[in-house]
C-alpha cells in the first residue's frame, strides 16, 4: 500500500511538469511529419535556436519574476532600449564591441533598478510599473536612436548571436567538438540528476524506481545527443547556445540551492507567511526586477546582434512570447511555482509551433490563434490542477 502511494504522489505531484516533457515530444514529432522532416533538419535546428534564444533568455528572468507574485510588462521594450544604447556606441560613435555590451548591461541594470524601487519600496503593484515602464523604455527607445534604425554592427559584435565554434577537433563530415561537448553536458546532467535522486532517499521521499530513472536518463541523453549529432551536421556549436546553458545552469542552480531562490518561492507562495519567517520581501522584490533588467539587456544584445542593428520597434510583444513560454513551462498565476528548465521548455514549445507552422506556410493570424489557445489551455490546466488538489486535500 504505501508502495502504491508513492508511486501515486510521484506521478500526481509531478503531472504539470511531466506533462510539459511529454508535449514537448508530442508536438515535435507531430510537426516533424507535418513538414516531411524539414522540422529536424540540421539548417532548421541551427535557425530555431538562433531565432528564438532571445526568448528563451527572457523566459529565465520572467519565471522569476512570475514566481513571485509579479508580471512584467516592460521587457520587449527593455530589449529595444539595451539594444539602441549598444548600436549607438558602437556604429555611431565609433567604440569597440565590447563598450556595447557593456552600455547595454549597465541599461539594463538601471532599467531594473528604477522598475525594482517602485515596486518593492514605493508599494505599486508591477503590472502598473512595468505597464508605464513599457511606454517609458519605448519613448527613450525612439529619443536614443532619433526615430531611426541604426545598421550594420561590426562582425566581432555579430558572432555574439551568429557565431559558432566548430572545427576545434575536427571531423569527417561533422563537426565533433558539438558532440564532446553535448557528451560532458549530458554526463554532467546525470551526475546531478543522481545525487538529486540519493538526497530524496536520504530523506525518505518518494523517488521512481531505478529501471524508471534509468528510462529517464536515457531518453535525455538519446534527445541531447540527437540535437547535437544535427548540429554538428550543420554549422556547429552556435556561440548563443553555449550562453543560454550557461544561464540556464546558473538560474537553476540559483533558484534551487540559493537562499535568494527559496525566499523567491517563499514569497510568491505566501507572501504573509515569508514575512513573518524573516524574508526581507523588499530586498527579494528589488533584486529581483534588477535580475530582470539585466537578462532583458542580455537578450537585447543577443537580438541586436542577430538583427545586425537597432530598430525603432525592436522586441515588439516580447513580453508576451516571455510570459506564455513561463506559464507553459509551468508557472502558476498565483505565484509560488516554477521552476528555470520548464520556462526553457515552454519557449521551445512556442518556437517549435511556430517555426513548424512556418514550414507549412500556415497564415500568421492562424498562428496567432494557435499560440493564443496554447498559452490559455495551458493556464487552464494549472487552474484545474490546483482545484483538484484541493479537493484532495
Amino acid at each position: 500500500m504505501a508502495t502504491l502511494l508513492n508511486l501515486k504522489e510521484l506521478v500526481t505531484g509531478n503531472l504539470r511538469q511531466s506533462g510539459i516533457y511529454v508535449a514537448f515530444v508530442a508536438i515535435v514529432g507531430f510537426f516533424a511529419v507535418l513538414t516531411g522532416g524539414m522540422l529536424l533538419s540540421p539548417g532548421n535546428l541551427t535557425n530555431i535556436v538562433l531565432q528564438y534564444s532571445y526568448i528563451l533568455i527572457l523566459a529565465i528572468g520572467m519565471v522569476i519574476v512570475i514566481i513571485g507574485g509579479h508580471i512584467d510588462l516592460s521587457v520587449g521594450s527593455v530589449v529595444a532600449l539595451t539594444g539602441a544604447v549598444s548600436a549607438v556606441l558602437v556604429i555611431r560613435q565609433g567604440y569597440p564591441w565590447w563598450v556595447g555590451v557593456l552600455g547595454a548591461l549597465a541599461t539594463g541594470v538601471l532599467v531594473g533598478v528604477w522598475q525594482g524601487f517602485w515596486v518593492a519600496y514605493v508599494g505599486i503593484p508591477a503590472f502598473i510599473v512595468t505597464l508605464a515602464g513599457m511606454l517609458i523604455f519605448r519613448g527613450l527607445t525612439l529619443q536614443v536612436l532619433n526615430n531611426v534604425s541604426l545598421s550594420p554592427f561590426p562582425a566581432t559584435y555579430q558572432k555574439v548571436a551568429s557565431g559558432f565554434q566548430n572545427g576545434l577537433l575536427g571531423g569527417p563530415g561533422y563537426d565533433v567538438f558539438t558532440l564532446v561537448i553535448a557528451a560532458i553536458a549530458v554526463l554532467g546532467y546525470i551526475v546531478n540528476a543522481w545525487r538529486q535522486r540519493q538526497g530524496r532517499i536520504s530523506y525518505n521521499q518518494p523517488v521512481p524506481a531505478m529501471p524508471l530513472f534509468a528510462l529517464q536518463m536515457f531518453a535525455v541523453a538519446a534527445v541531447v545527443m540527437a540535437f547535437a549529432w544535427q548540429l554538428a551536421h550543420s554549422r556547429g556549436l552556435p556561440n548563443v547556445l553555449i550562453l543560454l546553458a550557461f544561464l540556464v545552469l546558473a538560474y537553476g542552480a540559483v533558484m534551487r540551492r540559493s537562499v535568494f531562490g527559496r525566499h523567491v518561492y517563499a514569497i510568491g507562495g505566501n507572501l504573509t507567511a515569508a514575512r513573518l519567517s524573516g524574508v526581507k520581501v523588499r530586498k527579494i522584490n528589488f533584486w529581483i526586477f534588477v535580475n530582470m533588467g539585466v537578462l532583458s539587456a542580455v537578450a537585447g544584445i543577443v537580438y541586436s546582434s542577430r538583427s545586425n542593428g537597432a530598430q525603432p520597434a525592436a522586441g515588439n510583444m516580447f513580453e508576451l512570447d516571455a510570459i506564455a513560454a513561463a506559464f507553459i513551462g509551468g508557472a502558476a498565476v498565483t505565484g509560488g511555482v516554477g521552476t528555470v528548465i520548464g520556462a526553457i521548455v515552454g519557449g521551445l514549445i512556442m518556437g517549435t509551433m511556430a517555426n513548424g507552422m512556418q514550414l507549412m506556410g500556415v497564415n500568421q493570424s492562424l498562428q496567432a490563434v494557435v499560440r493564443g489557445l496554447v498559452l490559455l489551455l495551458a493556464v487552464a490546466f494549472d487552474v484545474w490542477n490546483k482545484r483538484r488538489a484541493a479537493g484532495e486535500g
